[in-house]
């Protein structure tokens, strides 16, 4: 089963910044979650347990989210992991949440 890609605009903006290397590489990561989305990457914990993230291009990370019964993966986020920081990912995701945006 093929899985229709949608990109939140936090991660269309965030891709954008990028330089043209990393961004195709996370784009090609992006893509391979056509198909078994759900088996590639990690369930999250906590607060975030209802996302996926895998490893995108060095400490880069995509956050998303499976959604089987419109047979859709919603990327959710993409940015660095950097532990401890306000710039970290899964920092972002969890201000996300709080905000009631997703």
């Amino acid at each position: 089963m093929i899985y229709k890609i949608i990109l939140s605009d936090e991660a269309k903006k965030y891709l954008g910044t990028l330089d043209v290397k990393t961004r195709t590489v996370i784009s090609r990561k992006i893509e391979s979650l056509k198909e078994s989305p759900d088996t590639q990457g990690k369930q999250l914990s906590g607060n975030l347990a209802r996302f996926r993230t895998i490893h995108a291009a060095g400490r880069y990370r995509v956050i998303y989210e499976v959604k089987t019964e419109t047979i859709m993966v919603m990327v959710i986020a993409v940015g660095i992991r950097k532990e401890g920081a306000k710039v970290d990912v899964y920092e972002t995701m969890k201000k996300l949440l709080r905000l009631k945006i997703l």
